[in-house]
């Protein structure tokens, strides 16, 4: 992948890991961002087949992250930026993401089980900041119900590894 374009999608996916620890919310806009980078990337490569093939596993991964987003398993910010990554990564290398991914996933599991149930210096960090209710109104923020995983954080690790290692 050239360099500018590595270097973007890496501030981006950086900036969505931060957004997701901190909120528990991924922006359109970032998700935005990273498929427009990849459709460009897409757009400017010599070989037309890859592009198609990626198309295509990236339209099946979000069918599949929708579905799981339906049933509840993950949030729709994560819904939408698996499959943008997954177009930014390409289909040559879309196995190794998904399971790095899954890795990442796991991991951060752990440790948000951990830092909620011990009581770290750090906690104070981890716990995501207060988000609106509603966003279309002035109401009060307010803190969520459950333990929730940034699983944002885990899809940008995976991303960047993946990315800063593709063949």
């Amino acid at each position: 992948m050239h360099s500018a374009f590595l270097v973007i999608a890496v501030g981006v996916l950086a900036i969505i890991a931060y957004h997701d620890v901190r909120t528990r919310r991924i922006p359109n806009v970032l998700s935005l961002a990273i498929a427009t980078l990849a459709l460009t990337r897409i757009a400017l490569a010599e070989d037309a087949v890859a592009g198609w093939y990626t198309l295509g596993a990236a339209t099946v991964t979000f069918a599949g992250t929708f579905a799981m987003f339906r049933c509840g398993i993950i949030g729709g910010g994560d819904a939408k930026m698996i499959p943008a990554t997954a177009l930014l990564i390409g289909y040559r290398d879309l196995v190794d993401f998904l399971f790095l991914m899954s890795l990442c996933g796991g991991a951060l599991a752990l440790a948000t089980i951990a830092v909620e149930n011990l009581e770290w210096p750090l906690k104070r960090f981890w716990r995501p900041a207060c988000t609106p209710a509603n966003a279309h109104t002035d109401q009060a923020p307010v803190p969520p119900k459950a333990s929730t995983v940034p699983y944002g954080f885990a899809v940008a690790t995976a991303g960047v590894i993946t990315l800063m290692t593709a063949k």
